[in-house]
C-alpha cells in the first residue's frame, strides 16, 4: 500500500508543476517526523499537502495528523491542504484547518478542485 500511496504523491506533484507550481515529494513522509507528503510553490504562494487515497468513502483522517500538518506549515508559512483521491471520482482538496476526521461522499463533493485551491490562495 506504501508503494500505491507514493505513485498519488507523484501524481499530485506532476498536476501541480503543470499548473506552473514547484512541486516535490517529501521522502520518508509520515515516518517518525513531522513532514507533509507534498510540498509546492510558485515564489508568491505556498502549499503543503497530506495526501490520502481510498478506494471508496468515507475517509478516516488522524487528529494528529491534521495538527501536524497545520503546524508544519505554520513554521513553513505554507497553506495546510488535504489532498484526498477517490477511485472513479477522482481528486477533491480540502483546507486542513476546516476538514473533519471522517470525509464521507458528502463532504467530499464539497471539497474543491486544485485550480480553486491554487487561484482563491
Amino acid at each position: 500500500m506504501k508503494r500505491k500511496g507514493t505513485n498519488f504523491e507523484r501524481e499530485l506533484v506532476e498536476m501541480l508543476w503543470s499548473k506552473g507550481y514547484a512541486a516535490v515529494r517529501i521522502a520518508g513522509s509520515g515516518a517518525k517526523k513531522i513532514a507533509p507528503d507534498v510540498i509546492a510553490g510558485n515564489g508568491k504562494k505556498f502549499f503543503v499537502f497530506e495526501v490520502k487515497m481510498r478506494k471508496s468513502l468515507p475517509i478516516y483522517l488522524k487528529g494528529d495528523e491534521i495538527e501536524d500538518l497545520v503546524n508544519f506549515s505554520k513554521i513553513f508559512g505554507a497553506e495546510p491542504i488535504i489532498a484526498i483521491k477517490i477511485a472513479h471520482l477522482g481528486w477533491k482538496f480540502f483546507p486542513a484547518e476546516v476538514v473533519g476526521k471522517r470525509i464521507g461522499f458528502e463532504e467530499f463533493c464539497r471539497g474543491s478542485e486544485l485550480s480553486e485551491i491554487l487561484k482563491n490562495k
